[in-house]
């Protein structure tokens, strides 16, 4: 029996998310102080109060989301939890991959948040608003979408997401992803649905924040992971911290391999996911990829009782 914990990306934020944390553990609240100072702002006080528009900015959003997850993973910490003696492997959605690596101790705090403010500011600046799109298409296979955005013509389209139990996002130029919408509906998708997003995150298009990335990376110390990180791109477990460089750059527009992901889980004696930060966002998609694991969403005072119970 092993056991994952897994960190969610951006779409889980929520005005008021880790403060309940911050309020019963000083671990949690000195997460959120760290972070605030390497930020040189109140983002916790954006966090706590909104304005839910402000958060949701992509810049904002990626370092707010990895400061939940981090505070409940370090209240977990302060009450017995040994991370390498309890858990196997660590994975996370997109920017939860950062949120993964600083638990593994690849990544210091701070440095993780600066990183995720530079990725949220560059993958923004990218492409001009209006110019991109993306798409959620369910109830097709990833190579009907895959063919669908080959088809589609009229620019760059491609799966950026492969979310699993159905769910594929596509992203890319606005004109090529809304014909390979239209094309998915034809295959007989139960839905095709235009997302409100800023950006074609995780596709070509997304070229210059992958340069940002590359630079922003070489210059920050960077550690072997206490556990092994499964990236997003390979679905593999990492070790190398220069190999781990390299697939944060490739992931900027590569896919999220999130069904593969869960399934490798699954795959090397994984029982029990522990979703662990903001929503639950993760813990429902691995339920509908494999239902035989056990998940838990560990964000709240009462989630960490009930994780460190069962743990």
């Amino acid at each position: 029996m092993a056991i994952a914990f897994t960190f969610p990306g951006q779409g889980s934020q929520a005005v008021g998310m880790g403060r309940e944390l911050a309020e019963a553990f000083p671990e949690a609240r000195a997460v959120f102080e760290e972070v605030d100072e390497a930020l040189g702002e109140k983002l916790s006080t954006l966090m706590w109060e909104g304005p839910e528009d402000r958060l949701t900015l992509t810049a904002n959003a990626q370092p707010a989301l990895m400061a939940v997850s981090i505070a409940a993973l370090r209240a977990m910490q302060a009450r017995g939890l040994v991370l390498e003696d309890k858990v196997d492997y660590l994975a996370g959605h997109s920017l939860g991959e950062y949120s993964a690596l600083c638990a593994a101790g690849v990544f210091s705090l701070a440095d993780t948040a600066r990183l995720l403010r530079i990725r949220g500011n560059a993958m923004q600046a990218a492409v001009p608003p209006g110019e991109g799109a993306m798409a959620a298409i369910l109830g097709l296979d990833d190579a009907e979408v895959e063919a669908a955005c080959q088809a589609a013509g009229n620019g760059v389209c491609q799966i950026a997401n492969d979310n699993g139990g159905g769910q594929i996002v596509i992203s890319g130029a606005k004109a090529a992803v809304e014909a390979a919408a239209a094309l998915c509906t034809e295959k007989g998708a139960k839905r095709a649905i235009m997302l409100p997003v800023s950006a074609p995150f995780h596709s070509a298009l997304m070229a210059p924040a992958a340069e940002a990335m590359r630079t922003a990376l070489a210059e920050v110390a960077m550690q072997a992971p206490a556990i092994a990180v499964v990236a997003n791109v390979t679905v593999t477990p990492l070790t190398d911290p220069d190999e781990i460089a390299r697939r944060l750059v490739e992931q900027v527009t590569g896919r999220v391999r999130w069904r593969e992901t869960v399934e490798f889980f699954a795959g090397n004696g994984v029982t029990g996911l522990y979703e662990i930060g903001a929503g639950k966002v993760l813990s429902g998609l691995a339920r509908r990829i494999d239902r035989t694991l056990a998940t838990a969403s560990v964000g709240t005072p009462a989630d960490i009782d009930a994780a460190l119970a069962a743990l």
